[in-house]
């Protein structure tokens, strides 16, 4: 997450498995395997086909996610081998490499001539990832809805015990796990009426560059943007809520209403310290807030009492609830899909 002035104590600054991948890892796209250098790493829970996604959509089964699949996603991405994804580095290169091969292989098409978009307000050779799913609706199809979150971090840092990778687990592994996991959801069901890009993107963690360069591009190009939804440090759950999620400029809009009637409970709801620090301007959702003045806010869990490793090297992959994070992607499905196919556009600034 883009960083926080010291406002807070190091401990209230927004923004485990063993198995080892690397970036030859690619999910397979009936989801029966990973594939790690030739060899298959199988799960029972990971043998889901597409038979199985279209029983889902006819009984309204939003159990798609599970924890062993976000395991394999995060053990990949908040690795010692990719050195904390640093913009511009080798280590986030093979990230953007990650999250391409997982489009590809759910069908979501490279939005420009490949998936790799390069920033144009960075020093180094940096990339978003972008991705588009068509809408089936004729005339829906040319409203779109952007679904993102930023997969770089910060690189290594000052070490601590001898440890100099800040890995980035929850900021944002978590944030880029939910986006692959509604890519792949979308990309093998093709349940939305309207069309989905699927963003990463790269030097949030440099002043929200990623986010900027694309919400500049795609206005430009005069795209018909309805909504932008952000993902960002879902990883461990809120301590004593009555709901999963908060939403960053919660009183704005009527996104958490919507997303709430979409779910059918509550999901979505307020957290004070989130507007106390204006959270709303500190992730990729504002620059498209900026740039098309359209609904574009961020979900969240990490609550200021939840997660002591803001920007540290203890940000790590055993500190994460897997199953916290499949149960985001599984709640979140229906809202999506929900704002895809509503027959008007319902999300309104207030």
């Amino acid at each position: 997450m883009k960083k926080i002035f010291l406002l807070l104590t190091a401990s209230c600054l927004f923004s485990c498995g063993t198995a080892k991948v690397d970036q030859e890892t690619t999910l397979n796209p009936d989801n029966s395997a990973i594939s790690v250098k030739g060899a298959m790493v199988e799960d029972a829970e990971m043998k889901r086909n597409n038979a199985t996604l279209n029983n889902m959509a006819a009984k309204k089964d939003t159990k798609f996610s599970n924890a062993e699949g976000i395991r394999i996603l995060m053990e990949f991405l908040a690795s010692d081998n990719l050195k904390g994804r640093d913009s511009g580095s080798e280590g986030i290169e093979k990230a953007a490499d990650f999250a391409e091969n997982i489009f590809k292989e759910n069908g979501i098409k490279p939005y420009f001539e490949s998936y790799k978009d390069t920033l144009s307000n960075f020093d180094k050779t940096a990339y978003n990832i972008v991705g588009i799913l068509e809408g089936t609706d004729a005339d829906l199809s040319s409203e779109y809805i952007l679904i993102g979150a930023h997969y770089d971090h910060i690189g290594e840092i000052s070490p601590e015990n001898g440890d100099a990778i800040a890995n980035g687990a929850n900021d944002n592994a978590t944030g880029t796990s939910t986006v692959l996991e509604l890519a792949r959801y979308f990309g093998n069901l093709r349940s939305n009426k309207r069309s989905i890009i699927f963003a990463l993107f790269s030097a949030e963690e440099k002043g929200l560059l990623g986010s900027e360069h694309l919400a500049k591009k795609l206005k430009d190009q005069g795209l018909n943007l309805y909504t932008m939804l952000n993902f960002e440090m879902t990883g461990v759950p809120m301590v004593g809520k009555d709901h999963l999620v908060y939403l960053t400029g919660y009183e704005l809009s009527n996104l958490a209403e919507v997303s709430n009637t979409y779910a059918d409970e509550k999901v979505v709801g307020f957290l004070p310290k989130a507007k106390e620090f204006n959270l709303f301007k500190r992730s990729d959702n504002y620059p498209f807030h900026t740039a098309f003045n359209v609904p574009s806010q961020t979900f969240s869990t990490f609550d200021f009492t939840n997660f002591e490793h803001y920007h540290k090297v203890g940000d790590e992959n055993e500190l994460m609830d897997f199953q916290h994070m499949a149960n985001v992607v599984n709640k979140m499905i229906p809202v999506v899909e929900g704002i895809a196919n509503a027959p008007t556009q319902e999300i309104k600034y207030k």
